[in-house]
């Protein structure tokens, strides 16, 4: 049973989005972006931080659980037109794959789905990673995965799930990352090695705002856009040398 439920007023019902890992430093930046925007908000996190979330307390409806359960997932997503997925590879027993399934199972058909993950994840193949991507692929995610910390594969699988699927599915894929004020809206490309994507450093605040975003772009359905800050060095270079439509 969700908490903290708000009753909307009389008149034309707001579109409803559920975000998928709420209270993480990037869910807590897509609940801002979507009240921003006006939508009903739901979230899903685990119960041991669910106070990450009090500073949204009466503002939205939270179901505590695992994001990779089913039960909970089904319950959270009930009526949304939108789902948001933090794809976390936490722990060794497929918990970004569960996490993904669930969520392709349970959202309303023609739902717009939005799924979060690294530059690692490819969809045809032809990204071109630089030395650090790959060290961090075949070396520390082997590390990871001993101590039992993380599972890079598990995240490769859950968006392959989510590739094969018939949902209305964007994949973002999200650079390095730092905190600080917004710098508006990242630019993106559609493979990792292109000369705009260079800088390889976006706002988390700004990451959430471009999944919040892409909602609306009906142009991002099946893509799965690799993100970078609109204000780095790259990404202005590019705009220095592209010219106006």
């Amino acid at each position: 049973m969700g908490t903290g439920l708000v009753q909307g007023a009389s008149g034309p019902a707001r579109q409803k989005v559920c975000i998928v890992g709420a209270s993480g430093k990037l869910g807590q930046y897509l609940v801002q972006h979507a009240l921003d925007r006006g939508y009903e908000v739901v979230g899903v996190c685990r119960p041991a931080s669910v106070s990450k979330l009090d500073a949204f307390e009466g503002r939205i409806t939270l179901f505590p659980g695992a994001t990779d359960d089913g039960g909970v997932i089904k319950r959270a997503v009930d009526g949304c037109d939108g789902v948001l997925t933090v794809l976390v590879p936490r722990g060794v027993h497929d918990y970004a794959s569960g996490t993904a399934q669930a969520v392709l199972d349970h959202a309303r058909p023609g739902a717009r789905l939005l799924f979060s993950c690294g530059w690692h994840i490819t969809l045809d193949g032809r990204d071109v990673y630089s030395w650090k991507i790959k060290a961090l692929v075949k070396l520390v995610g082997p590390l990871a995965r001993l101590v039992r910390f993380a599972d890079l594969d598990d995240q490769v699988d859950a968006c392959r799930r989510v590739f094969a699927s018939d949902t209305r599915w964007t994949v973002v894929r999200g650079s390095d990352l730092e905190e600080g004020d917004s710098q508006g809206l990242p630019v993106w490309s559609r493979h990792v090695g292109d000369p705009i994507l260079k800088s390889n450093l976006t706002r988390r605040i700004d990451f959430a705002l471009f999944l919040i975003e892409a909602i609306g772009n009906d142009e991002l359905v099946h893509e799965a856009p690799a993100i970078v800050g609109r204000q780095t060095p790259s990404a202005l270079a590019h705009a220095a040398i592209t010219p106006a439509p």
